[in-house]
């Protein structure tokens, strides 16, 4: 594989990553948070461990530390995110979802900057203003279509604080784990964690929605697993930098497929909101390897 072909893996990972919005979007309509999350993970995970059989890939000795840990990166992580992200949703627009899910790699940052003590440079302070001024344009616009939708925005930008803190948390294991396993693990850990709260929703005594379903079956078949597989093709191939510039694809695709397919509109505010978003992730991109992310 050569590097155009590497771009090409890492744009097409980034996109699958922006459909999540307007998955989740559907998957709001039709079940409940925790449930979704929970049938998310048990149609993932046999795939990562299929894939974990066929390359070899082995879990290491991990000490009591490590795996609590992981415990916490599970229900930050892959649970927070993810049902925060569902429940988000069901109360804002998949456009404003969009705008706020761009600013991950910034709040990631803001987090190592508050929690680790992490120096940052004049770029990077620059862009998290950047996508901060982006996220207050969009907010302070005409309000979006249904009640609450500030409670829908505050959500996600939950879900994007608990992807953030999935990034910080892994970087205190003792022993890092390969990829793969990081997400087989995650997966398994995300079910085991969901699965009690998914029993609480009482899932069969629903009316569940076909629709829902099937956006839960493709989050979890598509962005999550084959979305996994290109990233990691596209990323061996690139330089850090480089591939940190692609996850400006993810919003701006979540923004494009929330107008075509969703039929959303566009505001003003939230097309500012945007631009910003986008002109912080470039300058971040510019200084800082990315961080890649096992939901």
């Amino acid at each position: 594989m050569n590097r155009n072909q590497g771009y090409a893996c890492l744009a097409a990972a980034m996109a699958l990553v922006g459909s999540t919005v307007v998955a989740s979007k559907i998957i709001a309509a039709g079940l409940p948070p925790f449930t979704a999350t929970a049938l998310r993970f048990a149609l993932a995970l046999p795939c990562f461990a299929l894939l974990g059989w066929l390359t070899g890939t082995r879990l290491p000795r991990l000490g009591w530390r490590d795996w609590l840990l992981l415990t916490a990166q599970a229900g930050a992580g892959s649970v927070g995110y993810t049902t925060l992200l569902i429940a988000g949703l069901a109360r804002t627009t998949a456009v404003d979802g969009a705008v706020i899910l761009g600013t991950l790699p910034l709040v990631s940052a803001a987090i190592a900057i508050a929690l680790l003590g992490e120096r940052p440079g004049k770029a990077t302070l620059l862009a998290i203003a950047t996508a901060a001024a982006g996220v207050w344009l969009m907010t302070r616009g005409p309000a979006t279509p249904g009640a609450g939708s500030w409670i829908g925005n505050a959500l996600v930008l939950g879900a994007v604080v608990c992807e953030g803190l999935f990034i910080l948390l892994q970087k205190r294991l003792r022993a890092p784990l390969p990829p793969l396993a990081l997400s087989t693990v995650m997966c398994a850990l995300g079910l085991a964690v969901c699965l009690p709260a998914s029993l609480m929703e009482a899932p069969w005594t629903l009316a569940l929605s076909a629709e829902a379903l099937l956006a839960v079956a493709y989050y979890a078949l598509v962005p999550t697993v084959a979305g996994f597989v290109l990233w990691y093709a596209g990323a061996q191939r690139v330089a850090g930098s480089e591939a940190a510039l692609f996850t400006a694809v993810a919003p701006l695709t979540a923004v494009l497929l929330a107008a075509g397919v969703l039929h959303e509109s566009l505001s003003a505010a939230q097309l500012a909101g945007m631009a910003c978003v986008l002109g912080a992730v470039f300058i971040q991109g510019w200084v800082r390897k990315p961080v890649t992310v096992a939901r």
